[in-house]
């Protein structure tokens, strides 16, 4: 609704705004059209604020699409700001987005095409993802699916990602499987980590002092900037390419996705 009654102002402004010049430009017309009589015009009234407002509140009641019409044209180009905004953060911000060292990756490490997926243990869209992921790095031999951390729900959601950064830094060989126990799960806390951390076989003291590196915040800093930048709010989202995937929208989409990139490259 806020954006709506921005963009109705924004259009009033620019209809004002064209309408004023509409006025002036025409004055300047009259005037240049009669040059030798220039000693006998009378100057026009200039028009007041309010009859401008009245012009342009009587010409948008009667034309009210244009509205929407404004509306639309602002949210494409806001997409495209965006969509921009996003390549150049991918292009500069390459290896903390595709090659952090602090990330898990399920499939070919050495693949050729990667997926980074943006997730939350507690998202469900991101648990109902997993059967996607799972598909794709099965079909795709030279896929590198990269898992980015990015706790946003809640504290139980915070405290389970710092388990699992604890554990892939402990046990980066079975972090696939610690990461598809965890997500099977019904809500991921601190503790439910921890057991899925222990049927891994890792060591509990170690894992709850891995569990206080500092580089741990760091980490989920860094992935929040990222996010940001790249105007991620939501999980499951995906960066394949140059390109930003919000939502869990399939393993057809991605594929799609994921061919393109072969294009390229």
């Amino acid at each position: 609704m806020g954006k709506t009654v921005a963009l109705g102002i924004a259009g009033v402004t620019i209809s004002v705004a064209m309408l004023a010049l509409g006025f002036a430009a025409g004055s300047r017309t009259d005037v240049a059209a009669a040059p030798q009589q220039t000693a006998a015009i009378v100057e026009p009234a200039a028009a007041t604020r309010g009859e401008i407002e009245t012009v342009v509140r009587d010409y948008l009641l009667s034309n009210p699409e244009i509205l929407s019409d404004m509306q639309v044209a602002l949210e494409e180009k806001e997409r495209e700001l965006q969509r921009v905004a996003q390549v150049e953060t991918i292009a500069s911000s390459s290896d903390a987005i595709f090659d952090a060292e602090h990330d898990g990756v399920i499939g070919n490490p050495e693949g050729s095409v990667t997926i980074v997926e943006f997730f939350d243990y507690n998202c469900g869209f991101c648990r109902r993802a997993m059967d996607d992921m799972d598909a794709m790095v099965e079909a795709n031999p030279d896929l590198r699916f990269v898992l980015k951390e990015f706790p946003i729900l809640g504290p139980d959601s915070q405290k389970a990602h710092v388990v699992s950064m604890a554990f892939r830094a402990l046990a980066p060989e079975k972090y696939a499987a610690f990461h598809r126990e965890l997500m099977a799960g019904e809500r991921a806390t601190e503790e439910s980590a921890i057991r899925a951390a222990l049927a891994q076989g890792v060591d509990e003291a170690a894992l709850r002092e891995e569990m206080k590196n500092p580089a741990i915040t760091d980490a989920f800093n860094q992935t929040y900037e990222l996010a940001s930048r790249l105007s991620i709010t939501g999980t499951p989202s995906y960066v394949v390419g140059e390109e930003v995937v919000f939502g869990a929208l399939g393993r057809a989409v991605l594929q799609e996705k994921v061919e393109q990139v072969r294009a390229t490259n």
